[in-house]
């Protein structure tokens, strides 16, 4: 066998252990996204219907009928196509968004490009998402990426940066050096937006103001409290015998920005940026929180992938439900819009409050910036 075919089956394997670990084990780390030190006040009187709230915003060009978009789960391992189509053919129905997984493993085997392209075929005018990692970005040329866009016809690229996995993958990458450089250069070659994405540590402001110099305008913070890609890479190193590895993996898990945090970072460093909230949203209310909080939309994966392995109705039914929740806390703030929303007031305590006065600011402060600068 080639090395070249040894490295594809590698590549592949990997996603599909991701995959079963994903489905089988506990995956969520021992965070939790700090949401829940997050109220919007309650509004007796809201003095609109809720039928008349609008839950849809715009995103890359297209309207979305809600601020919610399917993250980044899967693709590049066959079967893997099974996954995204269902998903597709969900967002497609609910004028939705999606990303794919990491397509790094149909540039190492173009036999394996359908299991992504499946994507744009069901879902023709969705948001759609490329996604490659950055590790790979500082070794990939200009053609290469825009192939990984073209492939799905993608509405933006997203680079996920994810050191902390890479330390603890068995197989895995840590050279970053050059991405800094790299990134300056593709924002100005690329012909669609990167959206800059964390896999659940979570982005920082010193990280997003330095990348928002370089003129990124989207991220996606995949904070701590939803599915920790360090306790998956312990699992796996556990499955290959790596004792030692896996009983230092541990000692990290907790090494994260929880997703609250991480917004609120985020919209402090780069306040006209885009950003998606990501990392632990399992409900419309996490969705709505965030974005009262300074987000621009909701991201969600793991409820999505257990959804979505069942079949497409259970996919829909996740789907609309949390579709009506986003509607329903929008109500009961006292808001007839998305847009609305993100001007209300909230109220912020506990370790949140501590984290947003280390950065000095005062919640009044940041109630003014986040509701003054609104981006899409």
């Amino acid at each position: 066998m080639s090395k070249g075919s040894n490295k594809y089956e590698g590549t592949s394997l990997r996603k599909i252990d991701h995959l079963r670990i994903c489905l089988s084990k506990k995956v969520e780390g021992p965070l939790t996204t700090w949401l829940e030190y997050v109220t919007i006040p309650h509004c007796a009187n809201p003095d609109i219907d809720l039928e008349d709230v609008d839950t849809s915003v715009e995103f890359l060009g297209k309207r979305l009928n809600a601020p919610l978009i399917v993250s980044a789960i899967t693709g590049g391992a066959p079967g893997t196509e099974r996954v995204n189509r269902v998903i597709a053919e969900v967002v497609e129905e609910l004028g939705l968004g999606m990303g794919v997984g990491s397509q790094r493993s149909m540039l190492e085997n173009s036999s394996i490009t359908y299991t992504y392209s499946v994507v744009r075929d069901a879902a023709p005018s969705a948001v759609v998402i490329a996604n490659i990692g950055a590790a790979q970005v500082v070794k990939l040329s200009k053609d290469e990426l825009i192939k990984v866009i073209n492939v799905i016809k993608a509405d933006a690229l997203a680079i996920h940066l994810n050191p902390a996995q890479e330390v603890f993958q068995f197989e895995g990458e840590t050279s970053f050096k050059g991405l800094k450089a790299r990134l300056k250069e593709l924002v100005k070659e690329l012909p669609v937006p990167i959206i800059i994405k964390e896999v659940g540590c979570g982005l920082s402001y010193e990280v997003v103001r330095e990348l928002r110099e370089l003129g990124i305008k989207y991220f996606d913070v995949a904070g701590a409290g939803g599915t920790n890609w360090i306790l998956i890479e312990l699992l796996r190193l556990k499955e290959k015998g790596e004792e030692l590895r896996s009983e230092i993996a541990s000692t990290f898990l907790d090494w994260c920005i929880p997703t609250a945090p991480s917004i609120i970072d985020t919209k402090l460093a780069a306040p006209d940026s885009v950003i998606i909230a990501s990392g632990g949203l399992r409900t419309g209310v996490d969705v709505v929180k965030s974005i009262a909080l300074g987000a621009d939309l909701g991201a969600m994966a793991l409820p999505v992938l257990k959804a979505a392995v069942k079949g497409k109705e259970a996919l829909v039914n996740l789907l609309k439900a949390v579709i009506e929740e986003v509607r329903i806390a929008t109500f009961l703030s006292g808001s007839s819009s998305i847009r609305e929303l993100r001007r209300k007031n909230i109220i912020i305590y506990g370790p949140l409050l501590d984290w947003l006065t280390s950065r000095g600011v005062s919640i009044k402060e940041y109630i003014k910036i986040k509701g003054s600068i609104l981006n899409i």
